[in-house]
């Protein structure tokens, strides 16, 4: 059978969506196609229930410019956004790959915070860990930074764990590095490494392998 003729639809569009304003949100994953969302409407009001966003999400933009978002068909595949109701756009500063939640040198897309140059973070004593939820391969990893400086307290550690991974097991009893062995102590986090949070039971899952995926990591970002 011929397909003369007959339209193809759009590809699917690979986009993560952040909260405006909040530095620490990990971001929120979408696959948007015409089957699953035949307005722009619809798609906002997915993005509002997904991130939990305290007012309906009326808007999207870029970034680091603000360049607001109007239709769907204008979505990058592989683009960043930020979701905002009808308060005033902040802009997120996306951390470089020479920035110390960078992996081996190389960007991780979950790492957001307000540096602003090269080297800033260690000036000021901080460095920076990764954080998966322990049995979720759909949503990115969140960033932790925590002082050299200041003693870490750890139950104050896995309070702010709790808060940040909203497991649905409930609280955030211990963490975990990729293979399952349990981390005892803040002495044991390694700046740039990579962490699960866990409730019960570790999962063990490629975290790594579909969260932080090697290709997409060398990609340039779309900053438009």
């Amino acid at each position: 059978m011929s397909s003369r003729g007959v339209a193809l639809a759009p590809p699917a569009k690979n986009v993560v969506v952040y909260r405006n304003g909040d530095p620490f949100f990990p971001g929120r994953r979408f696959v948007v196609n015409q089957r699953r969302f035949l307005t722009f409407e619809a798609f906002l009001n997915e993005v509002t229930e997904s991130i939990r966003a305290p007012l309906a999400v009326r808007s999207l933009y870029t970034p680091r410019h603000g360049h607001r978002v109007a239709e769907l068909r204008d979505l990058q595949d592989g683009g960043q956004y930020v979701a905002a109701g009808f308060e005033k756009f902040k802009r997120l500063h996306i951390c470089c790959k020479y920035c110390p939640g960078a992996r081996g040198g190389l960007f991780s897309t979950a790492v957001f915070h307000s540096c602003r140059n090269t080297g800033s973070s260690h000036a000021l004593g901080w460095f920076y860990c990764s954080v998966f939820r322990n049995g979720d391969l759909l949503s990115p990893p969140f960033p932790v930074p925590l002082s050299r400086s200041t003693p870490l307290q750890w139950d104050a550690l896995l309070a702010t764990l709790t808060k940040k991974a909203d497991l649905r097991s409930g609280a955030v009893s211990k963490l975990c590095r990729l293979d399952g062995t349990q981390v005892s102590g803040g002495e044991e986090l390694v700046n740039g490494g990579y962490y699960v949070a866990v409730g019960d039971e570790y999962q063990k899952l490629p975290y790594l392998e579909l969260l932080v995926p090697q290709a997409s990591a060398r990609r340039t970002l779309w900053y438009v």
